[in-house]
């Protein structure tokens, strides 16, 4: 296929040089472990593993969770970006074809962004009135007003200084991480007293819930690590970035979060939430004022990419829409679900964002491997092996969110596992059964022929 016969989201690509990139520690380890110190991670774990475990179990779970991160969802998309030096949304155009491409995963990815922002904006909104002492109830004035203006202000960031963003970001990432040190030393002396009552103690089912949501959490964050794998030199820096930024980043800010929030639960037995703002509020005083707003502060880099990717993602895929127009309509949606409650749910949240990309994820990975673990370049038209692949893990990852039995959906955990695992195994079934279609020979393949 000539060159002027891509889509533009292919054609107008232009891959990333070697000279361009940098060491894992420069850019791929921050940056993702910024994903993990980002406040809509950690606030609401506590409430289905914590309550139900010992908190030894809950590290060992993080430690499971963080090195499938590593070694399934992220490693993959982050050689074919080291290989070829494109992007996800170029990268997908061989498992899901040139034509398949502009849903999956590249409208998807901004779709999902916005429930992202709107997540982003409703803990940030939260954390605001409660440092200032206002009520936090999502639909009354003051939430509506606070998120608003959070949440524009944001997306306009994210349009027209995102470059200024990413020069703090580096020093805004360390606001949470010296917060979650802060309250563990608050709260540390309680860890020996805890125990989760005898009625609820269920190790197993806490230990495949917390993997549930940790890799719910981080799979657009997996499929993203094309976009990560661009900027890296090799495949040191590729393992490395991730071990470091995603395996180690996930035991640390997760552990720190949990061990909390069990600590305070040892100092004071008749606390009754799980949540960590329930420990930063037990914490008290001025202390706590404070590590409301800063948790808040810290959250500006992270909504600011959210809205520059939703921007990225339908600018690209849709040309004929502006960035700042598809940004803001984004922002928009987003802000109405932040501030109406329907983005409160952090953890049905997470159950449809790995539901939605770990097929993708497996996918990808299948597709590496029988083309010879390398990018076969795009393909012409619909990929129906991906697309079959997507659609049968979407269906395996959403069983919890649905309103099937207690027993269903405990033997559904953890669901974006099994979600990958389908989505890796069908494509393989598919395309051997030959709904692979032809490549897609062209320029494009031939850029990067020396790099894969």
């Amino acid at each position: 296929m000539p060159m002027d016969k891509y889509p533009d989201y292919i054609s107008r690509a232009v891959s990333n040089p070697p000279e361009s990139r940098g060491p894992w520690y420069a850019n791929t380890a921050p940056n993702y472990a910024g994903i993990f110190l980002w406040i809509v991670f950690y606030p609401a774990l506590g409430g289905q593993t914590i309550r139900y475990a010992g908190w030894g179990v809950c590290l060992a779970a993080l430690v499971v969770a963080g090195l499938l991160c590593h070694f399934l969802y992220y490693f993959v998309p982050a050689l074919l970006g080291m290989k070829t030096g494109y992007p996800l949304y170029v990268i997908g155009s061989s498992t899901f074809g040139t034509a398949g491409g502009y849903v999956m995963p590249g409208l998807l990815m901004g779709l999902l962004q916005m429930g992202w922002f709107a997540v982003g904006s409703f803990i940030a909104t939260d954390f605001i009135l409660k440092g200032l002492g206002v009520a936090s109830v999502p639909g009354s004035i003051p939430f509506i007003v606070v998120g608003v203006i959070w949440g524009y202000v944001m997306a306009y960031i994210g349009v027209k200084g995102i470059r200024y963003v990413g020069k703090v970001s580096m020093l805004l990432n360390c606001i949470p991480l010296v917060m979650l040190v802060v309250v563990f030393f608050q709260t540390a002396a309680g860890l020996g007293h805890y125990e989760p009552k005898p009625a609820e103690t269920d190790n197993y089912g806490a230990f495949k819930v917390l993997v549930a949501i940790v890799l719910g959490f981080f799979a657009t964050g997996g499929a993203a690590g094309a976009d990560f794998g661009m900027n890296s030199r090799d495949g040191k820096d590729v393992k490395w970035g991730g071990l470091v930024g995603i395996a180690l980043a996930t035991v640390f800010a997760g552990g720190l979060a949990l061990l909390s929030v069990a600590g305070a639960h040892g100092l004071n037995p008749g606390l009754t939430g799980y949540q960590y703002d329930d420990v930063v509020r037990q914490i008290g005083g001025p202390v706590a004022t404070a590590m409301f707003f800063l948790f808040a502060l810290a959250s500006i880099p992270p909504a600011c990419f959210c809205s520059f990717i939703i921007g990225n993602s339908f600018s690209t895929m849709i040309p004929s829409v502006s960035r700042f127009a598809s940004t803001m309509v984004g922002a928009t949606v987003a802000i109405v679900l932040s501030v109406t409650g329907v983005a409160s749910d952090l953890i049905g949240f997470f159950g449809i964002v790995g539901a939605s990309f770990s097929p993708i994820c497996g996918a990808i990975a299948a597709d590496y491997l029988l083309s010879g673990r390398k990018w076969a370049g795009p393909r012409q038209g619909v990929n129906w092996a991906g697309y079959g692949a997507w659609a049968a893990g979407f269906l395996v990852g959403i069983l919890p969110n649905l309103p099937v039995s207690a027993e269903m959906k405990n033997l559904s955990q953890p669901a974006p596992l099994y979600s990958f695992i389908v989505g890796f195994v069908v494509y393989i079934a598919l395309a051997k059964a030959g709904l692979e279609p032809r490549r897609a020979i062209g320029d494009v393949e031939r850029k990067t022929a020396s790099l894969t």
